[in-house]
Formats: C-alpha cells, sequence, structure tokens
C-alpha cells in the first residue's frame, strides 16, 4: 500500500505543477493531494500540523488566484468587461499555445475593455497589462507552493523509495 501511495503521492504533486499553468486543472490542490497521500504511508514523517499548515496556505493560494485577476484588473482602472475579457482570454489561449496562455489574459482584457469602450484605448492596454501581472503573480504562488509540496513529498519519500528499488535490482 505504500507504494501505491508514494506513487499517487508523486503523480498528484506532478500533475499539481503542471495544473499551476494550465488553468482548468487545480494545481495546487492537487498538490496537497499529493501531500496527503504522502503522510497516509507508514513511513511517512510529515506532521499532522505541516498538513495543517499546507492547508491554510493551499486555501490562500487558490482564493488568490480566484479573486487576483479581477482585482488587479479593477487596480489597473479595468471594467467588469475587461475582467470577464481577461477570463476568457485565458482559457481561449489554452488552445493555441503556451504563449497563448501566458498572452490570453492580456490580450481578453484589452478586448474587454476596447468592447466597453473602444475610445480609450490606452486605457485598455494598462488594464492588460494589470490582468497579465495578475495572472503572472498568480500563477507564480502556485508554482512557489506546488514545487514546495513536491519537494516535501520527495523529501519524504526518497529513504523508502531507495530500498524499494534497491530490493528490486
Amino acid at each position: 500500500m505504500d507504494v501505491v501511495l508514494s506513487l499517487c503521492a508523486l503523480l498528484f504533486s506532478v500533475v499539481g505543477i503542471v495544473g499551476c499553468v494550465v488553468p482548468v486543472i487545480p494545481g495546487v490542490i492537487l498538490g496537497y493531494c499529493g501531500l496527503l497521500c504522502a503522510w497516509g504511508a507508514s513511513y511517512s514523517q510529515i506532521s499532522a500540523s505541516t498538513l495543517w499548515i499546507w492547508l491554510a496556505i493551499t486555501l490562500i493560494v487558490t482564493l488568490a488566484d480566484y479573486f487576483l485577476p479581477a482585482w488587479m484588473t479593477r487596480r489597473f482602472g479595468g471594467s467588469r468587461a475587461g475582467a470577464i475579457g481577461a477570463t476568457i482570454g485565458i482559457f481561449v489561449g489554452l488552445f493555441f499555445s503556451p504563449l497563448g496562455i501566458l498572452l490570453g489574459p492580456f490580450v481578453g482584457a484589452v478586448c474587454g475593455e476596447l468592447l466597453h469602450n473602444r475610445d480609450d484605448s490606452a486605457r485598455a492596454l494598462r488594464v492588460g497589462f494589470g490582468s497579465f501581472l495578475a495572472f503572472i503573480v498568480g500563477t507564480g504562488l502556485k508554482l512557489i507552493a506546488a514545487v514546495y509540496m513536491l519537494a516535501l513529498v520527495v523529501a519524504d519519500a526518497w529513504v523508502p523509495f531507495k530500498e524499494w528499488v534497491s530490493r528490486i535490482f
């Protein structure tokens, strides 16, 4: 059972890192699931307090990622149309390339603002920059949390994994 839990922990953690960049995958939440799987193994050195701390971090980062784009768009002078455009841009960018994921919020926010008010293109670009900045900050926070959780999982499973491989080979 420990091997299954360890493999699930590793899988959840790695997919969690991918999910930090791909908007439809809940990256930090999957990373936390990996941490829970690692904790469930008999050899685990992860404490309950560590799990509670990482649950709080997971909730804070997830909520920040949810509210940050709209807040930053508004902070840079954007309207509701700009915030909606940024959200649509993230999902449309998924279908183009990694560059589309990166530029999608910017293009979406600019298009949303221009649909709202065609006369102020400078404001639309400023709002697009704010949306892009929110995407970068949110993704950065998620990546930091998910990579750290992966490091905890790997550090926790390293010695048992090494022993398991040496028994097989």
